[in-house]
Order: structure tokens, then C-alpha cells, then sequence
């Protein structure tokens, strides 16, 4: 055989022993294809879960749950569905408690979870929403808003919040802006008594106004049957062009186009935390900031244009 087609070693006998270099090489192991690779992770993400090697907060928050099943789910819609765009991220502190104060509409309200999504998928920023006392009634409701890091919307959790440094999100216009009639969309009711500013004082951080331009047409909401309402604990029972007069098919939200705008921060600096006992000074900032989320809207409805291209 030629030498220039074959190498000579010694083997353990101490005989020689001829490898042609043509030899064919062993063939490289393939890739695992997505699906096999998102069939390993949710394996894994099973096994945890059976053995209870996951992390759950004080307030219930489930991290990994959060981001494995709820997000997911809503990723959906906010990609697909509702086409989100968000501006301003900039004005977000990457690190540290800040408050994010937002309108409120869409007679279901999809407004919260489509900004929770923004802000893990883009500030990569878990936002911790302050919820009605009703949605923790809900026993499966409850549960679910826990796992996603949310809370009752009082004082002490927000603050407890705050002060470990998360980013919390508010709607202090509460049921009446998202149960309002469609002919009054993208008006802000009330902001409540500012409990939102006193503890933003308290806590001594920003709040962020926050615009959000979509939810209103999802749901328009032309009527409302107190009575039921009524009957069933709700506080408002909703009639719109679709429910129920098309039954369950009427509860898919109609694919409006939305934009969220996040706006400057307003720092409190000049405040010290008993600023907040204060009902004048409460009063003014609430309704400075009520301004600024209506201005916020009325430019973020001019610039996204028609609701549904």
C-alpha cells in the first residue's frame, strides 16, 4: 500500500497497524429540531414543577410560571391580535420602584395584561399590577393574578412593593373606566381619592404616566343590564354589538389596533414622604398627573389613526 495513503502506529501488542485517511468519519450528531427542543423545556419545566423546585414570593408571585404559561398565552394576542406598539420606554428606569399610572377601558380588562406583556417583552421588567378587590374573589382568577405577581390594590402591598425596588402599575380611574359606555372612550373618569400618589410619596418614587390606545374598541360597550349586574355581584353587566346577542362567539375581542405610550417621569423629589397626609398637595399631583394621561391620549389616538388597520 502507498504511504501517502495510509499513517503507521503502534498498538498494544506493539505490532503495526494500518488507518487509510480516507477512513470515513463518525457523522456529527444532528440538532435538535424546535419542537424537540420546546418538548425537553416543558419536560423540564413539568419535573420542577412535581417536585416543587420553583420559587414563589411573598405575594404569590411564581416567576417561572409567569413567564412559561401566562405570557405565553397573552403573547398571543399582543403580537397577533391587538399588533401593540409601545413608545417611550426610554422614560422607564431600567432598575429601582417606580409607579406606572394608566387609563383604564375596554369593558374587559385586557389593558393590564397587554402592559404586563410590554414591559417583561421589552423593559424586560416583571410589572406588578394592583388589582379590585373583585378579581381576587374569583377563586381561579385570584389564583392565576398571584402567579403573574399581582396584587390588591391597597396601600400597604403597593408600598411593600415599591420599596423592593419592582415596577408596579396602577389604573386609578378602577371599574369606572373600564365599565364606561363606548360614547365616552378615551374620556378619564375620576382618578379615586389619589391613593396612588400617596404612596408613590411614601415610597419616594417616580410615577410615569401611561397611555393606552386600543382597549376601547375591543368590547364598545353601547348598554349595561343592571339589574343583573346586580344579580350576579358584578358592577356593571355589559351589552355589546356582539354579547350576547351572538353568545359565546360575541366574548372574542374585536381586533383593534393599540398603542401604548409610556410618558415622562414625574419625580417627587420635592416632596418628603409626610407630603402625603397632606389632601391638597395629594390632590394637586393626582390631578396634574389625570392631565398629563389625557393629553397622553389624545396624542396617542392621533398618531395611531384608524381603530382596526
Amino acid at each position: 500500500m502507498n504511504a501517502h495513503h495510509r499513517e503507521r502506529f503502534e498498538g498494544e501488542d506493539g505490532g503495526a497497524r494500518v488507518i487509510p485517511l480516507n477512513a470515513a468519519r463518525p457523522a456529527p450528531e444532528p440538532e435538535p429540531s424546535p419542537l424537540e427542543r420546546r418538548l425537553a423545556s416543558g419536560l423540564a419545566f413539568l419535573r420542577r414543577r412535581l417536585a416543587g423546585d420553583y420559587e414563589v414570593d411573598e405575594f404569590g408571585f411564581d416567576a417561572e410560571f409567569n413567564s412559561s404559561v401566562l405570557l405565553p398565552l397573552a403573547r398571543a394576542l399582543y403580537e397577533h391580535w391587538f399588533r401593540v406598539e409601545v413608545f417611550g420606554l426610554e422614560n422607564l428606569p431600567a432598575e429601582g420602584g417606580a409607579l406606572i399610572v394608566a387609563n383604564h377601558s375596554g369593558t374587559v380588562p385586557f389593558d393590564g395584561i397587554m402592559l404586563a406583556v410590554a414591559m417583561h417583552d421589552h423593559a424586560h421588567r416583571d410589572l406588578r399590577l394592583l388589582g379590585a378587590d373583585l378579581i381576587y374573589q374569583v377563586p381561579l382568577l385570584g389564583h392565576l393574578s398571584r402567579k403573574a405577581g399581582h396584587t390588591l390594590a391597597c396601600p400597604a402591598d403597593a408600598e411593600r412593593l415599591l420599596e423592593k425596588g419592582e415596577l408596579v402599575g396602577v389604573f386609578p380611574e378602577g371599574f369606572k373606566g373600564v365599565g364606561k359606555p363606548f360614547t365616552e372612550r378615551y374620556r378619564l373618569q375620576r382618578f379615586g381619592r389619589g391613593g396612588f400618589v400617596g404612596t408613590a410619596l411614601r415610597a419616594g418614587v417616580p410615577i410615569i404616566p401611561c397611555a393606552i390606545v386600543g382597549a376601547e374598541e375591543i368590547y364598545p360597550k353601547i348598554a349595561d343590564l343592571q339589574p343583573l349586574a346586580r344579580l350576579l355581584g358584578l358592577p356593571y353587566f355589559p351589552v355589546t354589538p356582539t354579547f350576547p346577542l351572538l353568545g359565546p362567539a360575541g366574548l372574542v375581542p374585536l381586533p383593534s389596533k393599540w398603542m401604548i405610550q409610556l410618558g415622562e417621569p414625574m419625580p417627587l423629589d420635592d416632596y418628603d414622604a409626610e407630603a402625603a397626609d397632606d389632601p391638597m398637595t395629594v390632590f394637586n399631583l393626582t390631578d396634574h398627573v389625570r392631565e398629563v394621561v389625557q393629553q397622553m391620549l389624545y396624542d396617542t389616538l392621533l398618531r395611531r389613526g384608524p381603530a382596526f388597520f
